[in-house]
């Protein structure tokens, strides 16, 4: 009986070590198995935000600059397309093209860090000085990674004469609609950004991700959104060609496309499924009775301050049981 009841334990601990990643997030759902809940949606952002907001500068910077270059794709592709093709629809269709290989390629987009690393500051898993250096880095890395494809773009043959008069058309609407029409527009555009990101997390396999992916960034052309890594590309293309001024062009396009690319994924999205969750999400931060989490002083003001999140059941947590829980303090390579 006895060697019964070892048996069955032990299989029961390769099940849940199975079931539940190195970091302790859910890797089936507790109710449905191919299913997750927000909760355990919710736990596996956590896991993946601490990691990431985690990472060396110079790691950030060079994974964020090969996101910003990736970017230069979907401007390639989509005015190519423009240019063969009298359909919206149709010059739309492999717009998506360099965010797919952004996400599935696990590259940097600072849009797409909206959701992750704000959802560890609302848990106080993290502070705002953080998240904001997570977000300049990330930002300023895309910025040059499409400054770069940029210039690429104008100082060589790669765009046929049609292609490139599409893309200073293309590049030139922006340029030209109101500041407040921008800001709106990329409101929706972070919506759906930061929803890619939340919905990325509950998806089990890489053609589902890749669906995903595809149709939430197609709707940005069909919906004449804006993006701001896109955006920037489009005014660095025209400012290299001399069709636009580098300073005007950024306070009237990339600026209210900025603003509102962050504004809508952490009001709209961020902060509604953050508050969607139980009081369950966390309860593995809580439940061995250290605390984990940041004091407000260290929460609002604490550099680079933040706790390792990680659950008390997994592995790692077991093997350095009675120990008191990790601090970092991310140091610049």
């Amino acid at each position: 009986m006895a060697g019964a009841d070892d048996d069955s334990a032990r299989q029961e601990s390769v099940r849940e070590a199975v079931e539940r990643s190195r970091s302790g997030a859910p890797a089936v759902g507790a109710v449905v198995r191919d299913r997750f809940d927000t909760d355990e949606v919710f736990q596996r952002i956590i896991v993946a935000a601490d990691e990431e907001i985690d990472t060396g500068t110079r790691e950030l910077f060079f994974s964020a600059l090969a996101g910003g270059f990736a970017i230069t794709l979907t401007f390639l592709i989509y005015s190519s397309m423009t240019a063969k093709s009298d359909s919206p629809v149709i010059a739309s269709l492999l717009y998506p093209i360099g965010f797919v290989y952004i996400i599935l390629g696990g590259y940097q987009l600072y849009t797409e860090n909206t959701l992750p690393p704000v959802a560890l500051v609302l848990e106080r898993l993290a502070s705002f000085p953080t998240l904001l250096r997570t977000w300049i880095v990330v930002a300023f890395g895309n910025f040059v990674g499409g400054g770069i494809g940029a210039l690429v773009l104008a100082y060589t043959g790669v765009f046929s004469p049609e292609a490139a008069a599409a893309a200073i058309e293309i590049s030139q609407h922006g340029l030209h609609t109101d500041f407040w029409d921008l800001f709106f527009k990329a409101g929706f555009a972070g919506l759906i950004v930061a929803g890619v990101v939340w919905l990325d997390f509950a998806a089990r396999d890489t053609i589902s991700r890749f669906f995903l992916v595809y149709i939430a960034f197609l709707m940005i052309p069909l919906a004449d959104l804006f993006h701001v890594v896109v955006s920037f590309t489009e005014l660095m293309y025209l400012v290299y060609l001399g069709e636009a001024a580098l300073l005007s062009g950024f306070v009237g396009f990339v600026l209210p496309v900025f603003l509102g690319n962050t504004i809508g994924g952490i009001l709209l999205v961020t902060v509604v499924n953050y508050f969607q969750t139980t009081e369950r999400r966390v309860e593995s931060v809580r439940e061995d009775g250290v605390e984990r989490q940041l004091s407000v002083p260290e929460w609002i003001g604490g550099g680079s301050v933040g706790r390792t999140y990680v659950p008390a059941d997994s592995p790692s947590r077991r093997d350095e049981a009675g120990s008191e829980p990790a601090r970092r303090d991310d140091e610049d390579d």
